[in-house]
């Protein structure tokens, strides 16, 4: 099998992640810092204001936990999936573009809570096109270089964006014009680099269209839901992601706002995420040619344990070369983690009825995303500190680990 050529439809799926990663990039660097400066000069602690955004994240990845299996299924109807993920794209890149606006610290986590729900709706469409833009044997792969050439691909509006930022005062502009101008900047980047996949892309498995398609949905829907009680395996393999995910969602929304509570400068935090980016490049592609010589189950397992490591080394960071290794660790697992997840669950499920499921994917995914920032929110509020919140998103990582243990001998027997 050849690994190294991709078709045409492949390049073109692997491209959106190039595009969309530049804005979620921004959410685990920019954004955060910029939030933070705007609540602290409205008179917000830096304590209520990590909380804060740990809210707006979880209000979004809420409002996607709800809504994405309907829209999931909806999606598979033939016809649905394309107009679905490009609603959901422009949502995402207007709201991008949105945020450059001078707004209020409350009316800005409005407006970021409306785009991360285009981005994170998108994503729903985005991940069940796998099954339509390749096969099975080269799923593992394809969805590792997905996240390889996103991470790659994000760090040049990111770098761009830094050199405004850094350099603000010698291009005599003010910090926040520097930052107006990155967020339009990796919105016009989102969708340019859109338009391969918005052309080409074509609906391979579908349900056929009915007279009355949003009811058909919801009767799929229920079906699919009574289909999870046959096949257990899927059904404990999304419990199972839903722990460990959580953690990982967790530390990539939260890095950038815990690094401010211990300490670190935004300089170095900007400085050292850019650098998880390049690093996740190469290590994503590993896992992705290692998935052909390893069991998926296995490099999943070692993604976990390596996670579970970092959140216990996050609990006594507090140095910026401590801020620079961790964020070098979370490069190595990240990519791998979130890919092999993805193709995993591609295999396991009915193909025809992709969408369906993955907005199920989605709901365990964005859910856990949404309790481990409202668990990482509350317990600093209670407590007065950002170490408390992430002392309990690495008990996830130990209670993931177990349940897939229980789901992949389900899968194998």
């Amino acid at each position: 099998m050849n690994k190294i050529k991709l078709t045409k439809l492949e390049r073109d799926w692997v491209l959106y992640d190039v595009g969309n990663s530049a804005f979620i990039m921004l959410i685990s660097t920019i954004i955060p810092i910029y939030f933070k400066n705007i609540a602290t000069n409205s008179g917000i602690s830096a304590a209520n204001s990590t909380a804060y955004w740990g809210y707006a994240i979880s209000i979004s990845t809420l409002i996607i936990a709800i809504i994405g299996p309907i829209l999931g299924t909806l999606a598979d109807t033939k016809g649905y999936k394309k107009p679905l993920f490009v609603l959901f794209l422009i949502i995402g890149i207007v709201g991008c573009t949105a945020l450059s606006l001078p707004l209020s610290w409350l009316l800005f986590l409005l407006v970021f809570i409306i785009a991360k729900v285009g981005v994170s709706g998108s994503l729903i469409f985005y991940d069940s096109m796998l099954s339509d833009v390749t096969t099975d044997e080269r799923m593992d792969f394809i969805s590792s270089l997905g996240y390889a050439w996103g991470y790659i691909g994000s760090c040049i509006p990111f770098t761009i964006s830094l050199v405004f930022i850094l350099f603000a005062k010698k291009l005599n502009i003010t910090s926040a014009t520097a930052t107006s101008i990155a967020f339009i900047l990796n919105a016009a980047w989102w969708f340019f680099i859109s338009i391969p996949l918005l052309k080409n892309y074509k609906q391979l498995h579908y349900v056929d269209v009915k007279k009355n398609a949003v009811k058909e949905a919801f009767e799929r829907l229920s079906n699919v839901m009574k289909d999870m009680k046959q096949h257990k395996e899927i059904f404990v393999f999304l419990l199972a992601f839903f722990f460990y995910i959580d953690g990982v969602y967790t530390i990539i929304e939260m890095a950038t706002s815990y690094g401010k509570d211990v300490g670190i400068s935004d300089n170095n935090l900007l400085l050292a995420l850019l650098l998880t980016q390049v690093i996740a490049f190469p290590f994503a592609i590993i896992f992705g040619r290692l998935s052909s010589k390893y069991k998926t189950k296995n490099l999943i397992n070692v993604a976990i344990i390596g996670y579970f490591l970092i959140a216990l080394f996050a609990l006594q960071l507090d140095k910026a070369w401590e801020f620079w290794f961790l964020a070098v660790c979370v490069a190595v697992f990240q990519g791998a983690i979130q890919a092999l997840s993805r193709s995993y669950f591609a295999k396991i499920i009915p193909k025809e009825k992709s969408s369906e499921y993955f907005g199920f994917y989605d709901i365990f995914g964005k859910g856990a995303s949404f309790t481990g920032t409202m668990l990482m929110g509350i317990a600093t509020q209670i407590s007065g500190s950002s170490k408390t919140g992430v002392a309990v998103i690495s008990i996830m990582f130990v209670i993931g680990f177990i349940i897939f243990q229980k789901a992949d001998k389900i899968q194998n027997n």
